[in-house]
């Protein structure tokens, strides 16, 4: 040919290629094996270049072990539940399963164009019920071996797509995709248990030699496991129905116990939906701080807003001394028992709360070079190394060595306990719209959920 002409060409050799079953793969070849997956594509009807992008890359990769000697299994899939498919079907008027399988049928003959190795005899699609099959047997294997449980819980709630939404899909407050204000509603849901895992994780990540330090500090992050104390504040005057036994908060930095300057609950925490269905400025507040962001980064960035309820704790140290209890947004109900106490000069939040709510900034940790008649914390909280000053009985000490004290002292005093605490969170996986895999369970009036 003086030319190439790719669909004179190419339709011949793809023909051969299935005609041969050149890139069929058998159980029982002899050969290495070896195994190349791109990610599944979502059936939305059409691919564009960031499909050929991807899967000519697989294919490279395929190819070049083939030509080493492998037997290669190249498969295809499709990522065929969700929310796209059945908001479409919805505005069609038909079911999503017809309107997804003929989207699957068109993508399908679009990337068979562009002559990819794949082992066409493979394909499979999320929704097809042998494949959804096999997650629902993993599901009650997990629930038989106590790993699947309910519980009522804080979501994101998406009042026009009506499903709930992880923190990273509320932007700006709104739901990523219909851009409807999102709500905080409490719903009862399904929770794997990944916490009972998080030290597994954690001792893993060592043994991912070949893995980019960012990455691995990234998820030891994420996970983010920290010691520290839960202890728990007894109210200065008459308690809260419901919180006779005191307030529990949990604090990792337990040596800056004398620098507190407030205890802040989350706007989720029970005391302040108790305290807003009493008054209604506690209500509006919640309100408020529930329609900004939901990520921690936004809440990180976000300005500093409180409410002084009026109610205070005693000092478990200093019997002369009150904290006034606040509703801050900053805080987390997820996190610890979404209560916390606030050392402004040793925590940035705590101190930016601090500054524009004109509360005490007590300095506890004395730097290397500094002298305890002049040291003052300015615009920047101080949370390096140092020994402990304005602190009592930890005097001296360095703040390991203090941390241990305090523990020790509230242990005693039976007001608390050292504690491990994880960022990591149970994974919610309820399923609140039709097409997706459904929970093979059964709600009973009688019996409760049955497998």
């Amino acid at each position: 040919m003086a030319r190439y002409n790719p669909k004179d060409i190419e339709p011949k050799w793809r023909a051969a290629w299935a005609n041969a079953d050149v890139f069929r793969t058998r159980n029982d070849d002899p050969r290495p094996k070896y195994y190349v997956l791109e990610m599944f594509p979502y059936p939305s009807g059409r691919i564009h270049m960031g499909h050929v992008r991807n899967y000519a890359m697989g294919d490279v990769v395929a190819r070049y072990r083939r030509a080493q000697g492998h037997a290669v299994l190249h498969p295809m899939g499709w990522d065929a539940f969700g929310m796209p498919a059945e908001n479409a079907a919805m505005e069609r008027g038909v079911h999503p399963r017809g309107w997804t399988y003929e989207n699957i049928a068109a993508m399908r003959e679009q990337l068979k164009l562009l002559g990819l190795s794949i082992d066409w005899s493979r394909e499979f699609a999320t929704c097809d019920p042998a494949y959804y099959g096999q997650q629902q047997a993993w599901f009650l294997k997990l629930l038989d071996r106590g790993l699947v449980y309910r519980k009522e819980a804080t979501v994101n709630w998406d009042p026009v797509d009506m499903t709930v939404l992880a923190n990273e899909q509320v932007i700006d407050g709104r739901g990523w995709r219909s851009g409807a204000v999102v709500e905080k509603k409490k719903l009862t849901q399904w929770f794997l248990r990944i916490t009972d895992y998080a030290d597994d994780l954690i001792e893993g990540l060592s043994t991912l030699d070949r893995w980019p330090d960012k990455v691995r500090t990234m998820q030891e992050n994420w996970i983010g496991r920290s010691t520290g104390l839960r202890m728990t504040f007894d109210f200065a005057g008459a308690p809260p129905v419901g919180f006779e036994s005191g307030l529990e908060v949990y604090t990792t930095r337990p040596d800056t116990l004398f620098g507190a300057a407030f205890v802040g609950v989350a706007p989720d925490h029970p005391l302040a939906e108790q305290l807003g269905a009493a008054n209604p400025a506690v209500a509006a507040f919640v309100a408020e701080c529930r329609r900004g962001g939901t990520s921690e980064a936004e809440i990180e960035g976000a300005e500093k807003l409180g409410y002084d309820t009026g109610l205070r704790v005693a000092h478990p140290f200093d019997p002369d001394k009150t904290l006034p209890v606040w509703i801050a947004n900053f805080i987390l109900m997820d996190y610890g028992t979404g209560a916390i106490f606030g050392c402004p000069a040793h925590d940035q939040r705590d101190l930016d709360f601090a500054r524009k709510y004109g509360l005490p900034v007590l300095p506890v940790v004395l730097p290397a070079d500094a002298h305890p008649a002049t040291f003052m914390v300015g615009a920047d909280a101080y949370t390096g190394p140092g020994k402990i000053f304005n602190s009592g009985f930890l005097d001296g000490l360095a703040i390991e060595q203090a941390k241990a004290a305090a523990v020790a002292k509230i242990e005693e005093m039976g007001r608390g306990k050292g504690a491990t605490v994880y960022r990591l969170r149970d994974w919610g996986v309820s399923r609140q719209r039709y097409w997706g895999c459904p929970i093979p369970v059964i709600h009973c009036g009688k019996c409760g959920f049955v497998p």
